[in-house]
């Protein structure tokens, strides 16, 4: 676990404060500015469309008419948005859309309740969601939107979307999955992308499998050169010291992450074991092969049962189908039970089948990702902080923990930004120049709630 032991070096003077809150005023006029211009864009566009529908309005070959008339009014506005006349045609037919469907969307977004980022999720999502559930969808969307970045609220957004689909999401997901495949596309420079449709609890085992195998490698080079170092500082015979001063004894690696990954990827599809493997010793096989993927799923009793196909919450990224949430469940060596608050879904107690570190378990229960504002990093890869320093008398208790990603963790411990906890796990954060900023703990986007108790075998959760 990790302290904030003080201010450190590296956060201006009183005149940079005010430098920067000079700019953070003029940024706030810029951005009012830009939504206005935004929402001017897209209802030009709109009425661009809508001019193509009664040009063609009459016409015996009706469909063939307003492409036509979409083309050519695309082709005059490419000239003015110096761009292709396809890209304006799509942007035409995207921004009507966007202002005859999705009404509420649009005047939550002229009033500053929203951004531009997150009417694109609501948008994209949307199409998931039937015509006479449209309203009410955005309407709880807009909700969730407000006071999060777009990214974070992204799968939010879908899973509220899913729980709305008439059709299960099961269903869909067999359907999907049916065209899982694998396929190259070349690129420059000799370069290709090879691009594996996966379900996507899979696709990101296999990311996080990744990660964990790169950074054993990362970390066994930096044991390398420390031991190099040591080595290289002390007196041996001139036969050694030639043996060791040639690098024969590690190797010369400068690899960033990204690379590592992609050339452990590429071993273990070609060779199904890695070319190099520093956490080797001897003959022996190193610690890479034992390692396994991690994925994080908040999963419903009702789900596990089989008495609901509501989907799952991959670790806030994606929802996954019930079939897969339930099968993950059998083969895991250890889970946790949540209890959460009937109206807000706050993360109040947590418990396992298995001793374990349970403070743990239930700070990455609650907080499912870092805490700082708009940060989408799962709490499985970040650290745990002290809100108050230990050194300050702030106690090791889950009132006094929260997940911070290494980056903000950094943040938090070198610059002028501040953090207060308050009870539930919610953060205020207060910027350098005294803006502040709400971080609820989120709640799980599966519920954890039955409507009735248990019948009679049913062991209550």
């Amino acid at each position: 676990m990790h302290s904030n032991g003080g201010l450190g070096g590296g956060m201006g003077s009183d005149a940079d404060v005010d430098a920067l809150a000079a700019l953070v005023a003029d940024a706030e006029g810029v951005s009012d500015a830009a939504r206005a211009v935004q929402i001017r864009e897209v209802r030009v566009l709109a009425a661009a469309g809508v001019l193509a529908e009664k040009q063609a309005a009459g016409s015996s070959e009706r469909v063939k008419a307003r492409e036509m008339a979409l083309r050519g009014i695309a082709a005059e506005l490419a000239g003015v948005f110096v761009a292709t006349d396809r890209t304006l045609q799509r942007r035409i037919d995207e921004a009507r859309d966007l202002v005859e469907n999705y009404p509420v969307t649009m005047a939550a977004w002229e009033d500053g309740r929203i951004v531009r980022g997150h009417v694109r999720v609501i948008q994209e999502v949307g199409c998931l969601v039937p015509v006479e559930e449209r309203a009410e969808f955005e309407r709880l969307a807009i909700e969730k939107c407000e006071g999060e970045t777009p990214n974070r609220v992204r799968e939010a957004v879908r899973m509220l979307a899913e729980r709305i689909n008439p059709r299960t999401f099961t269903e869909r997901h067999e359907d999907a999955a049916a065209g899982r495949c694998v396929q190259v596309q070349p690129g420059p420079d000799g370069m290709s992308d090879l691009i594996a449709t996966l379900p996507t609890v899979i696709a990101d085992g296999i990311v996080d499998r990744l990660t964990r195998q790169a950074r054993e490698i990362i970390n066994a080079r930096a044991q390398a050169d420390a031991a190099g170092e040591s080595a290289a500082g002390s007196e041996v015979d001139s036969e050694a010291e030639s043996a060791e001063g040639d690098g024969s004894s590690f190797v010369d690696d400068a690899r960033t992450i990204d690379q590592v990954r992609a050339d452990v990827f590429s071993d273990l599809l070609l060779a199904g074991t890695p070319a190099l493997d520093p956490t080797g010793t001897g003959d022996g096989n190193g610690t890479l092969g034992a390692i396994r993927a991690h994925v994080q799923v908040a999963v419903s009793a009702l789900t596990l049962m089989g008495q609901d196909e509501g989907p799952a919450d991959l670790a806030g990224r994606s929802p996954i189908d019930a079939a897969t949430a339930r099968e993950l469940a059998g083969n895991a060596t250890s889970w946790d039970r949540l209890l959460t608050h009937p109206v807000t879904g706050t993360v109040l107690e947590c418990d396992s089948y298995r001793p374990t570190a349970g403070m743990v378990r239930l700070l990455r229960a609650r907080d499912r990702h870092c805490r700082f504002p708009g940060c989408r990093q799962p709490a499985i890869r970040c650290e745990l902080d002290h809100t108050i320093a230990a050194s300050d008398g702030g106690a090791t208790h889950v009132c006094n923990l929260a997940n911070l990603c290494k980056r903000h963790h950094d943040v938090k411990h070198h610059t002028r930004w501040h953090i207060r906890q308050l009870a539930g796990g919610r953060l205020v954060w207060t910027s350098p120049t005294g803006r502040t900023y709400r971080e609820d703990a989120a709640p799980p986007l599966v519920a954890f709630t039955v409507a009735a108790p248990p019948g009679p075998g049913v062991p209550p959760f």
